[in-house]
């Protein structure tokens, strides 16, 4: 007789309760992979003998489901899902769940080419039509994600939403070289409504930003090894879940949100590529990740990034993207990381202009004034800076030149070149060049704010764990903290003036706003975002700089105005990756009142309607086309 100690009883006893819990299923069907959700959509009763000719992979089997539709109207049902649904393929049909069935049929023609179908009742009209694997065993309804390579390196993280509404890391693995899968849900799934204008639209979330259930990292492996998961998601991305978006991951970010370029400062974390032209050519940052996956990835629909002195603007230039930065202010930034709270602001990464509106909508809330189906009375007044005189100036110059006129003869106005410092000489409040008041103004707030918001609690918490140890800190925001050091918190509290007397003059006496909410801004103002140079990757740079001095693309950091990305085409150049001719994004940054954020795109709908402008697509190219460095 063998005698157990007391301990080896309750060893015994623990291991039978350890817990065993199912993360999903990755499949392939017709060599198509696919992840099997491990939350159920509900239950059906099926006679699984009908089901006997329908593949069967672990005791699942695909199946389709279709609530509301006559068993006539199947042929052309499914075969529309097939173009607008890229998880959606024939094969899901072998076994049709149809709401409006009496019992089981197979149809003599076939209901989509190519596939035999069965078709039987199905007894729960609640859950959404679309692809599904059914669990024999069970009768539970799982929902379908497709998964595709992050060839381009823009994610962090894949995720997948529970049904407590936090989020778990996706479960799943392709073939791919370095590169994390992403997995996203049927787009049958979702019917967009008033109160959910986003439903089904796939979203990527910039690591700065806090979601229920998930590390983050801010671009930094110590912080992310350092800090659990987080409670809560923030208000910011939370409204857009509320709206229906759906997240698919969280993604790359330079270290802390500051500015840096490939190779030369990206260390914890490998810069994400960037598609256009070669495929070698830097994302520009932060918001890197969001830039390389909307420009990449047709699956994905919408990035949210964060541009304080241009983390939106610089990758949606270089990628041909429509981008933004809102009005300061907008929306709540709780549980975001801060690189300045006096300039940050969240904005978009898109393709499509009219999702655009939708997302600033949803994000923005009462703040956002949507002119979509209204009729705006555009300003004519149509200011640029830094725009080339002549159409000989720049391979990029004609497209700058044509946009500016074709705007000026759309909205019946003119155009006139604006000298900054000319123009604050003569209306300014007095006092030193712009380039000497705001020279060191972008560099101090930033540096001193975040120094005190993050790198002395994270260093003080690192030291904690760790016996006193500091952590590691890409080149970049280590020496920007460093030059914050050496500024006083009397420096700081001057830049501030310095920003407010900037501010109160750019919005009373060069673009102010008008009481007509139609029009909104008393003027447009226009400056070259992107003129299709190359920056490749591969090239070793100086030592890391502050980010000192004014230009144009600060004017909307300090005014607290709306500046938005609109794609202008593109430009021939002899790659130095390839020694070919490739073709790289030309962009312009238009500019307007405080809180006519809503004109802009409204703007940018009606110039594309227009054939002024034209949507970009994912690709090699802002007009599609192979990706070289896939």
């Amino acid at each position: 007789m063998v005698r157990l100690s007391g301990l080896s009883i309750l060893w015994i006893v623990s291991a039978v309760a350890a817990q065993l819990a199912s993360t999903g299923l990755s499949v392939t069907l017709n060599n198509v992979p696919y992840f099997i959700s491990p939350y159920s959509a509900g239950k059906v009763s099926v006679d699984t003998r009908s089901l006997s000719k329908v593949a069967t992979v672990f005791g699942f089997k695909p199946v389709t489901v279709v609530p509301d539709a006559k068993e006539s109207d199947l042929p052309k049902l499914l075969t529309s899902w097939t173009s607008v649904d890229d998880v959606f393929q024939p094969a899901f049909a072998g076994a049709i769940l149809l709401g409006s069935a009496r019992g089981t049929s197979n149809p003599k023609k076939p209901i989509i080419s190519g596939v035999s179908s069965v078709v039987v009742k199905l007894s729960n009209k609640k859950i959404p039509a679309g692809p599904y694997f059914l669990e024999l065993s069970t009768g539970s309804l799982y929902p379908v994600h497709r998964l595709y390579q992050d060839f381009a390196g823009a994610f962090l993280q894949a995720l997948l939403e529970k049904p407590d509404g936090k989020f778990e890391t996706l479960s799943a693995q392709i073939a791919g070289s370095d590169s994390l899968t992403i997995g996203v849900p049927s787009r049958l799934y979702y019917t967009k409504t008033a109160a959910k204008p986003l439903a089904g639209v796939r979203l990527g979330v910039k690591d700065i930003y806090r979601v229920a259930g998930v590390k983050g990292s801010n671009g930094n492996r110590a912080w992310y090894n350092l800090y659990p998961a987080a409670n809560v998601t923030g208000t910011a991305i939370q409204r857009l879940i509320d709206a229906g978006a759906v997240v698919v991951g969280l993604q790359k970010t330079s270290q802390f949100a500051n500015g840096e370029s490939a190779t030369a400062d990206w260390v914890d974390y490998h810069e994400p590529f960037n598609p256009r032209g070669d495929g070698y050519q830097d994302t520009s940052s932060s918001s890197s990740g969001a830039g390389a996956s909307v420009a990449s990835y047709e699956w994905l629909d919408i990035a949210i990034g964060s541009d304080t002195g241009g983390s939106v603007r610089g990758p949606a230039g270089t990628q041909g993207l429509f981008g933004n930065r809102p009005s300061h202010g907008l929306v709540s930034l709780d549980n975001v990381m801060p690189l300045s709270p006096t300039l940050d602001t969240p904005g978009f990464l898109i393709r499509d202009p009219y999702i655009w509106d939708a997302a600033n909508a949803a994000l923005y809330g009462k703040n956002y004034k949507s002119l979509v189906k209204a009729k705006p009375k555009y300003p004519n007044k149509i200011l640029t800076v830094g725009f080339p005189t002549n159409t000989s100036a720049s391979a990029a110059a004609p497209l700058f030149i044509d946009f500016a006129n074709a705007l000026a003869k759309f909205v019946s106005g003119s155009v006139t070149a604006l000298n900054l410092e000319n123009e604050w000489k003569a209306t300014g409040p007095g006092g030193p060049a712009l380039a000497q008041l705001l020279n060191q103004t972008y560099a101090t707030i930033i540096t001193k704010e975040q120094t005190e918001l993050v790198r002395e609690p994270f260093f003080r918490d690192y030291a904690a764990a760790h016996d006193g140890r500091t952590p590691f800190v890409n080149p970049v925001p280590k020496s920007r903290w460093a030059y914050g050091d050496n500024r006083t918190d009397a420096d700081l509290q001057q830049e501030y003036k310095n920003k407010q007397t900037f501010m109160t003059w750019w919005n009373t006496k060069v673009l102010p706003p008008v009481t007509d909410a139609s029009q909104c801004s008393s003027g447009l103002l226009l400056y070259p975002g992107s003129s299709g140079s190359q920056n490749p990757r591969n090239t070793y740079r100086t030592l890391p700089g502050v980010p000192l001095g004014f230009g144009t693309s600060r004017i909307s950091v300090f005014t607290e105005v709306p500046d938005s990305v609109y794609p202008l085409g593109q430009v021939a150049s002899l790659s130095t990756i390839t020694n070919h001719v490739e073709y790289f994004p030309v962009a312009v940054d238009i500019m307007a009142a405080k809180g006519c954020d809503g004109l802009l795109v409204k703007l940018a709908q009606d110039l594309v309607q227009a054939g002024i402008l034209t949507v970009p697509k994912a690709g090699g190219t802002v007009t599609g086309g192979d990706i070289l460095m896939k």
